[in-house]
């Protein structure tokens, strides 16, 4: 009985100095990548003759809409792609939208309310007008991506 309790404490000892090794390998080892911005990437798809109706709202009110939140300091940055090569099933255009963090739910109400004040339109309008744009463009889907860059 007294060799198994001899055993157990020296495993026990010894345990305790691997786990630490094991759980911060190399000592404290940084992580060779640091997170930074965050961008969302939009997929969108252009209906045959639709090309002018998009690029008019994108010129005017999406582009509008990204310098009034960029002027609040809600994003760093925006940008418009097309996809030049497409192919079957891809994407017309990308729209991109990069922000530093995210905002809380009381800064989602608060932003969302000075947006409307902004576009002086109702939420009711400004989902009409949505809904409008799907005669010409179809949301194909949205991805976040995060950058990171080596230390």
């Amino acid at each position: 009985m007294k060799t198994i309790n001899i055993l157990k404490s020296t495993a026990l000892v010894l345990a305790g100095p691997l786990a630490l090794a094991i759980a911060s390998p190399a000592g404290a080892e940084e992580w060779p990548l640091a997170p930074g911005d965050y961008t969302e990437v939009t997929g969108i798809d252009i209906a045959d003759g639709g090309d002018l109706a998009y690029a008019k709202w994108i010129a005017t009110q999406w582009a509008d809409n990204q310098k009034f939140a960029i002027s609040k300091g809600w994003i760093k940055s925006y940008n418009i792609y097309y996809n030049v090569h497409k192919r079957h099933g891809e994407p017309s255009m990308f729209l991109s939208v990069t922000y530093t963090d995210w905002a809380d739910n009381a800064e989602q109400e608060a932003r969302n309310k000075a947006y409307q004040e902004y576009m002086k339109r109702s939420n009711a309008q400004l989902d009409a007008e949505s809904g409008d744009r799907a005669k010409f463009r179809t949301v194909l889907g949205t991805t976040l991506l995060q950058e990171v860059t080596p230390r």
